[in-house]
C-alpha cells in the first residue's frame, strides 16, 4: 500500500533521524524498535531491496524529517510521487547522488563569498575530487582550511605599518598561540577592542602634547570620556588632523 504524504509525515515525526552527511542510513533510535522482517542480506544485495513500499517511504520521508538541500528535497520527492522501484533506486542511489549535487552548491556558495587562500585551495580540490572528497570538506576541512586563513591575517596585522599597538599584538599573540575559535573570535570582535584600546592611548598622547588648540583638546576628552571604537579608529588616521 503506497502511503500518502500526510500519512508519512505523521509516521515520520515520531522517529528520530539517524542520517549521515552523504550516506542513507537506517534510524536506529527507539521508533526503530520493530522493524518490518527482512531476509538476511547477501553480497551485493541492499537492505533495501526486500523492504516493503510502505517501509521505503518511511525511509525517504526520514531524510525529508533532515530539512535537506534542493536537490535531495527534489529528488525525494520526486521519488514518493513514484512506483516502489523509484523510491527503491533513490535510497540505494539517489539519495548519494542528490546530497553531491547539495554538497557542490554548498562549496560554491563559500567561493562566492571570495574566502582566503586556503579555502578557496580547498574548495576547489573538493570541487574536482570525489563526493567524499566534498563530504570532508565541508565537514573538516573548511574549517581547517579558514583556520589556515585565519592565522595568515593574523599575521599579516602583526605586520602592518604603521607598527602595530600593544594592544594589537598582545591580543593577536594570544589569538596565535590559542585554538581556531580563540583565532575567530579575534578577528571578528578582538581586534576592534584591542584596537580601541591603542587608539585611546594615542588620543592621550596627542591630548599631552603642549600647545594644541583648545577645539583638539575637547575632541580627545571626548573620545577619552566615550568614544566609540569606530570614533577613535576614525580620529587617529583622519580627524586628528582636521584642527
Amino acid at each position: 500500500m503506497k502511503l500518502t504524504r500526510s500519512a508519512l509525515a505523521l509516521t515520520v515525526g515520531a522517529l528520530a533521524p539517524a542520517l549521515l552527511l552523504a550516506t542513507p542510513a537506517l534510524a536506529a533510535g527507539p521508533a526503530a524498535a520493530a522493524p518490518a522482517k527482512v531476509a538476511a542480506v547477501t553480497a551485493g544485495e541492499s537492505p533495501y531491496d526486500t523492504m516493503s513500499d510502505a517501509d521505503l517511504r518511511v525511509e525517504v520521508a526520514r531524510i525529508l524529517a533532515t530539512n535537506p538541500g534542493k536537490g535531495v528535497t527534489r529528488a525525494a520527492n520526486k521519488a514518493l510521487d513514484g512506483t516502489t522501484e523509484d523510491v527503491r533506486t533513490f535510497l540505494k542511489t539517489g539519495y548519494a547522488i542528490a546530497q553531491d549535487e547539495d554538497n557542490k552548491v554548498a562549496i560554491l556558495r563559500i567561493l562566492a563569498g571570495k574566502p582566503g587562500k586556503g579555502v578557496t585551495r580547498e574548495a576547489n580540490r573538493a570541487l574536482d575530487g570525489t563526493p567524499a572528497d566534498r563530504v570532508a570538506f565541508l565537514a573538516t576541512g573548511l574549517a581547517k582550511a579558514q583556520d589556515e586563513d585565519n592565522k595568515v591575517a593574523i599575521l599579516r596585522i602583526l605586520h602592518t605599518n604603521p607598527v602595530t599597538g600593544k594592544g594589537v599584538k598582545r591580543e593577536a599573540n594570544k589569538a596565535l598561540d590559542g585554538t581556531p575559535a580563540d583565532r575567530t573570535a579575534f578577528l571578528k570582535t578582538g581586534l576592534r577592542l584591542a584596537q580601541a584600546e591603542d587608539d585611546r592611548v594615542d588620543v592621550a598622547r596627542i591630548l599631552a602634547r603642549p600647545g594644541i588648540s583648545a577645539a583638539l583638546d575637547a575632541e580627545c576628552q571626548r573620545l577619552l570620556d566615550g568614544g566609540t571604537p569606530e570614533e577613535l579608529r576614525y580620529f587617529i588616521t583622519v580627524g586628528q588632523y582636521q584642527f
